[in-house]
């Protein structure tokens, strides 16, 4: 036992002397500024490479002192198997998080964060294997060229950020909600009935409406009041009528919602054909 804490404190010696050692490097090179940075170099070391490393050496001075030759050479050839696999894990979760950042990145909205139409496609094809009711939102800001014209598309980028953060507060994890288009957005609802979507439509109208967007136009904060309207389709999501057929439907709805006032939404229920309008 004495032999192995001994082989033990070695190796916590050695790495706390390489560390400083490292550590002196990167602060002369200005990469490592204060004492926390230097605390969390050092707590990067893993606790299981340590103890990896005290085993192989005790194993290693046993196996010379005893001469005992072909352990020696069994040891070094497991230390590399062990070396060589912990770096094909390594490296395959490296791609893995490359690939899964870019993934990322090509489905996102730079200007909103939220997904773009790419990834709409992609759920939709997806949500038609499920057979689950679904609510269809689509949506847009009311007489949105007025903005532009009145002010700069720096404030309007600005309105279509607010509205993408209007939108996501009323979400949940399982929602859906993609910028389909300039100032129009999509959301997919799960795991609500018809009146549920109902309910959280107009919930969303009244909170753009309540809410006006803040930007900076010729050096001065303003607040931009704007409505928005909404276009509701509840769907079933079978092989009779997809979700991309759905969204046209939301979509008719949208344009419907528009024709008649604007600052409104028209909801039809595609599963119990029932309409439903509301202003």
């Amino acid at each position: 036992m004495g032999f192995w804490l001994l082989i033990v404190l070695l190796v916590c010696v050695v790495s706390l002397l390489s560390d400083s050692y490292l550590i002196a490097i990167f602060s002369m090179k200005g990469e490592i500024n204060s004492v926390k940075d230097a605390i969390d170099f050092i707590k990067t070391r893993n606790v299981l490479d340590m103890g990896k490393t005290a085993f192989s050496n005790g194993l290693l001075f046993l196996f010379l002192q005893e001469q005992r030759w072909e352990m020696l050479l069994a040891l070094f050839l497991l230390n590399y198997l062990v070396s060589r696999s912990f770096f094909e894990k390594t490296n395959l979760l490296q791609h893995k998080m490359e690939r899964d950042k870019f993934r990322e990145m090509a489905y996102t909205d730079f200007l909103t964060e939220v997904h773009n139409r790419a990834f709409m496609d992609h759920v939709m094809n997806d949500l038609d294997k499920t057979n689950e009711k679904i609510g269809i939102i689509v949506c847009d800001i009311d007489t949105f060229k007025r903005i532009n014209d009145s002010y700069n598309h720096a404030v309007g980028d600005r309105v279509i950020q607010q509205f993408a953060t209007c939108l996501r507060q009323q979400l949940n994890d399982e929602d859906y909600l993609f910028r389909s288009g300039g100032e129009e957005f999509t959301i997919f609802l799960r795991n609500r009935s018809y009146q549920e979507c109902l309910e959280l439509v107009e919930a969303i109208r009244q909170s753009v409406s309540n809410n006006p967007a803040l930007a900076e136009f010729k050096n001065e904060q303003i607040a931009i009041s704007y409505t928005a309207s909404f276009g509701l389709y509840y769907h079933k999501a079978s092989e009779f009528e997809d979700m991309k057929s759905a969204y046209v439907h939301a979509d008719n709805l949208l344009f419907q919602a528009k024709e008649q006032g604007k600052n409104r939404f028209d909801a039809k229920n595609g599963v119990a054909e029932t309409y439903h309008a509301m202003s």
